[in-house]
């Protein structure tokens, strides 16, 4: 439970931005999720786009903070090369930036990760896993 812990706090301990840049390059996509029933509207949610080599290890390729409207949320990633990525989500509802834990190890906040795929101990990359091509793509998390 340390570990998760651990993994946890440094994935979500960092300063999250929304601002990106666009390279103007033509075969990139944008990734449009949207999360529908949080569990309240206090805080921000943030979002975390990985490749393999980032995912549970490090800060995003792209990472947005979002506002949360009518205990919904409504983003975009923008620019996103073709690859492999997965989103990993939390909602900060303390706004501190990190997921906080109970003293057993279980999260105090709500999270989620793409395809819905959550199982006891910490999100895989394998089952939160989609390709981007030169296609949108649309997306619901469920937290």
């Amino acid at each position: 439970m340390k570990t998760l812990s651990l993994i946890f706090a440094l994935l979500f301990s960092i300063t999250f931005t929304t601002a990106q840049t666009s390279e103007g390059k033509n075969n990139t996509s944008s990734i449009h999720v949207k999360i529908n029933k949080l569990p309240s509207s206090n805080g921000h949610v943030i979002l975390t786009l990985h490749n393999e080599e980032t995912f549970m290890k490090s800060a995003g390729v792209k990472n947005i903070k979002a506002e949360i409207i009518d205990g919904k949320i409504d983003i975009n990633f923008e620019d996103i090369e073709p690859g492999t990525y997965a989103i990993l989500v939390l909602h900060d509802a303390n706004d501190n930036n990190k997921m906080d834990f109970e003293n057993t190890g279980r999260p105090k906040e709500a999270y989620g990760t793409s395809n819905n795929s959550m199982s006891f101990g910490p999100p895989s990359f394998t089952d939160a896993k989609f390709e981007v091509n030169q296609e949108d793509i649309e997306m619901e998390i469920i937290l």
